[in-house]
């Protein structure tokens, strides 16, 4: 499961571009009860998402210079001049080459071999979000790709990512965990393209889930907003009730209760 245990490879931090931020820091605030703060006015804009003072998420406004709404995921390196290094060499690209934030850490943009957009923070005093797994805060990560197994070489090659097949309702489901990880390390999952139509359509990306205590609200308050809703709330046995959605923007994202886990 996603914790602020954070170790190489797992997710340690995530952010919103959008074109409207103060539409945004709305939308996101009656579904999950964010607040927004500035980074600071050296920060271009760039600020952080809270929940009860602990930040989930950052997030600024952008052009579309700079891509399309989206959340972008980062995972944790020890190293990230390497890691983009190690990208590169992996048939991925390098949007933008690792640079110090203000000292609390580097970052880097890169692409993987399908090029689908993801983050890498390297902690200094930044060591990630404050909070995961609880309601309000991310929980787990999914990457919808074309190709299951090239995806599955490249991020291991990248981040020594490991992957796994667990029986799923008409199928296996890949679960990904960082090198060395048990069940419990378990953060997210790869879905082939070809078994979502919509997704396909949309193209390959990293899809955040955020723990919510309602899915069902959560959609009706996002419908009410300027939200749309591209998967109503289904309840998938053995994992929990979820809904995919888009805020006003575009930005994807999915929300879940998840079942509490057997020990």
């Amino acid at each position: 499961m996603l914790t602020t245990r954070f170790v190489n490879g797992a997710p340690n931090w995530i952010d919103l571009g959008t074109p409207e931020i103060d539409g945004a820091v709305s939308f996101y605030h009656g579904l999950f009860g964010w607040q927004f703060r500035s980074a600071g006015p050296d920060a271009g804009g760039y600020g952080f998402f809270q929940l009860d003072g602990r930040t989930v998420a950052g997030g600024m406004q952008t052009t579309p210079e700079q891509g399309p709404p989206s959340w972008t995921v980062y995972f944790r390196s020890e190293d990230a001049q390497a890691t983009a290094k190690a990208a590169e060499q992996a048939h991925g690209s390098v949007v933008a080459q690792p640079m110090d934030v203000m000292g609390q850490g580097h970052l880097a943009i890169l692409t993987d071999q399908a090029g689908v957009p993801f983050g890498i923070w390297q902690p200094a005093l930044t060591k990630g979000v404050d909070v995961a797994g609880d309601p309000g805060s991310l929980c787990w990560v999914e990457l919808y790709t074309p190709d299951i197994a090239a995806a599955a070489a490249y991020y291991y090659k990248v981040l020594g990512l490991e992957t796994s097949g667990v029986p799923f309702p008409g199928g296996t489901y890949t679960c990904v965990n960082p090198a060395g990880g048990d069940d419990a390390s378990v953060f997210g999952g790869m879905v082939p393209l070809a078994e979502d139509p919509a997704e396909a359509q949309a193209g390959a990306y990293w899809l955040p889930y955020f723990e919510v205590e309602d899915p069902d609200a959560v959609v009706e308050k996002a419908q009410q907003t300027g939200g749309r809703v591209r998967m109503p709330a289904t309840t998938l046995e053995g994992v929990g009730r979820m809904a995919k959605l888009a805020d006003p923007y575009g930005a994807r994202f999915a929300v879940i209760k998840g079942e509490p886990q057997q020990t």
